[in-house]
């Protein structure tokens, strides 16, 4: 299942929707006209049920749910050098992020900047689950996306396709004012908050660079800080 208005419209256009859920109270809102206007596209079912059942599926769906087919097959390690990534490309790489709403905020940062491909860990990382999704307003349904044992070693894979790696570090002396993003192909490393990358990916990077921090509040969390790098650092070079 994936619930919420606008993660329900990207389920239906990324056709991994197999029908379509709404209560019977729901407000003809734009949001949900989206929503409608998606799956009639589609020719997808819609199905007006109570409320209370809309309740029995999900905590929070905005009276719309979905209920998914299988979401597109994750790519393995392996597939990374055989990948037809695009001269420019840009690969978003997630270290041991555990909360799936972060996992979820992130892709959708990654997507919106035009990322080809999203990477995180087997273990000891969220998993794409309903509230994965619902965070990612839809994302994960269209990014590709690959799982990987080792974080440094997919790293690796990718600079042998020519990928120019950049990770995320708060301690780093360099911030992303204080470089440029080259041209070509591009990945960044974003580490879990409070631990930030493991001592291997750090070292696997080609780069590391901070955010500079202004306020009183000394770090962001993972997602928001992605979402910072790729339109502070790596949008502004790809013109």
């Amino acid at each position: 299942m994936v619930s919420g208005r606008r993660a329900v419209a990207e389920a239906v256009r990324a056709g991994i929707a197999s029908e379509v859920l709404i209560g019977s109270a729901a407000k003809r809102t734009q949001g949900l006209r989206a929503v409608l206007d998606a799956a009639a596209d589609r020719g997808l079912p819609v199905r007006t049920v109570p409320r209370e059942t809309l309740d029995a599926l999900a905590d929070e769906h905005q009276d719309v749910v979905a209920r998914l087919r299988n979401l597109p097959e994750d790519l393995s390690e392996r597939e990374l050098a055989m990948f037809p990534f695009a001269p420019d490309a840009v690969v978003v790489m997630l270290d041991g992020i555990t909360d799936p709403q972060n996992l979820g905020a992130a892709a959708r940062s990654a997507e919106a900047a035009g990322a080809a491909m999203l990477v995180t860990r087997t273990r000891r990382a969220a998993d794409v689950t309903p509230a994965a999704i619902r965070a990612s307003a839809g994302a994960l349904a269209h990014l590709p996306h690959a799982r990987v044992a080792n974080i440094a070693r997919a790293i690796e894979r990718l600079q042998g396709t020519g990928f120019w790696v950049v990770g995320l570090d708060e301690t780093a002396d360099m911030t992303v004012y204080d470089d440029h993003c080259p041209p070509g192909r591009v990945a960044v490393v974003i580490g879990a908050e409070g631990e930030g990358m493991a001592r291997l990916t750090r070292e696997r990077c080609d780069h590391v660079l901070s955010l500079p921090m202004h306020g009183r509040v000394g770090s962001l969390n993972a997602s928001a800080s992605l979402a910072a790098v790729l339109y502070a650092y790596v949008v502004p070079s790809r013109g």
